[in-house]
């Protein structure tokens, strides 16, 4: 996918999506926004699972129809929290009869952020458990997730982070994508730190443009990503969140740029389940594409 992505000279495009908690939500979800974004021609797409697998079936359920229904290429996410590996393997049995190839996997937000991430018995305490479980299970695409910032629960320090993500990556890991960052230099801190540590994995930006300025705060506060004092300055000027949503587009257009002129090798969008401000970026980019149906059921980047 990468490398198909490299000859026509274009970044990898892909969209986040997460699991609705009501029947008319999905239909919304399944029926108008993926169709929406489909046709903007993205590489693939992802489906988040709740804190404490709290959407495990609906996860799994939606990613399946998405490739049905919509011949998208499409990634599950699976976590640590909550699960004993047998369990996991179940998910991930369960994922391959779905003909499910590309999972991103993920420590995980437990139920109850205040109380930590508790091991559950018989289960993985670290990612880097997983990613190597999920290898040994067989052929699929292993994701993960970087932290441009380091990782809001690592005490000692971004760069030890960083070096616990390098280890992620040499236990099977393909590629990675990122927390929502606002600072493109912390992007580039990472590219390089992993680089020097001869790390070859692609390293994807992940781009949120924001819609809320309320939400924004609660999802970098829970997230520890920074907002730089002069968007925050912008948001306090905005009048309502129409206002906020087109510093959103505006910020995340410009953000993109930079990124692709240093050489981001693409662009994973957090749509919170919405298609206008990520279409619009695209369009701003000049990225939209036609869309087809895809023979690829694998998000390959090596």
């Amino acid at each position: 996918m990468l490398a198909t992505a490299r000859t026509a000279r274009r970044p990898v495009v892909s969209f986040e999506f997460f699991p609705t908690k009501t029947d008319e939500a999905e239909r919304t979800l399944l029926d108008r926004t993926i169709p929406a974004l489909r046709a903007l021609g993205p590489d693939f797409c992802s489906v988040t699972y709740g804190a404490g697998g709290s959407t495990r079936a609906r996860t799994l359920a939606i990613v399946d129809r998405i490739q049905r229904e919509q011949q998208l290429t499409t990634m599950a996410h699976l976590t640590c929290v909550g699960v004993t590996r047998d369990e996991t393997r179940g998910v991930i049995e369960e994922a391959r009869a779905r003909g499910v190839r590309n999972i991103l996997a993920l420590r995980g937000d437990p139920p109850d952020p205040s109380a930590g991430f508790v091991k559950m018995p018989g289960g993985f305490e670290y990612s880097h458990e997983l990613v190597r479980f999920i290898r040994e299970m067989g052929d699929f695409s292993i994701g993960v997730a970087g932290f441009p910032e380091g990782h809001v629960a690592c005490t000692d320090g971004k760069h030890e982070d960083w070096r616990r993500l390098k280890h992620k990556i040499d236990q099977g890991a393909d590629f990675v994508i990122t927390q929502l960052f606002f600072r493109n230099h912390d992007y580039f801190e990472l590219r390089d730190f992993l680089a020097a540590l001869g790390t070859e994995a692609p390293l994807i930006p992940g781009i949120l443009p924001i819609l809320s300025a309320g939400q924004i705060r609660r999802f970098t506060a829970l997230c520890g990503a920074t907002i730089p004092a002069a968007l925050a300055s912008m948001l306090d000027a905005c009048q309502d969140d129409a206002e906020v949503a087109r510093l959103g587009v505006e910020y995340a257009t410009r953000q993109c740029e930079e990124l692709l002129r240093e050489g981001a090798p693409g662009l994973h969008f957090y749509t919170l389940n919405r298609a206008a401000s990520t279409t619009e970026v695209l369009k701003n980019l000049g990225l939209v594409q036609p869309a087809a149906t895809s023979s690829e059921t694998v998000v390959q980047f090596r």
